[in-house]
């Protein structure tokens, strides 16, 4: 079993949530296994982004996008599934790290946010 820290966003995200959602999501990320990070599945998957192994699970409707570092997983962000948010993330496309703790949805403002 992994300690499990949480960035800014992720806390503050985890925060606004219900107690069963906050269970659910704990849950999920503290189960989580040497051999499944070893071979990820659907649920789970590893991807890199600026040198760094991310890995990102499913948790109902979030995505939680986070790294092994020693011995700990570290949440970086908690964000909604199908947003934009996420989307950019995912495909590694530039963002500025206020964009991401916003959970901006508005395409325009991501544009704009990259001048």
């Amino acid at each position: 079993m992994y300690q499990v820290n949480f960035s800014d966003q992720s806390i503050k995200e985890f925060n606004q949530l219900d107690m069963r959602k906050q269970m659910e999501i704990t849950d999920i990320i503290c189960s989580i296994t040497k051999e499944e990070l070893e071979k990820p599945s659907e649920t789970l998957r590893s991807f890199n982004r600026n040198n760094t192994l991310f890995y990102r699970i499913r948790a109902a409707e979030f995505r939680i996008y986070f790294e092994l570092k020693g011995n700990q997983l570290y949440a970086h962000y908690i964000l909604h599934k199908n947003t934009l948010s996420d989307f950019i993330f995912r495909t590694k496309l530039p963002f500025k790290e206020e964009f991401l703790a916003e959970q901006e949805d508005s395409f325009w403002k991501y544009l704009e946010s990259l001048k």
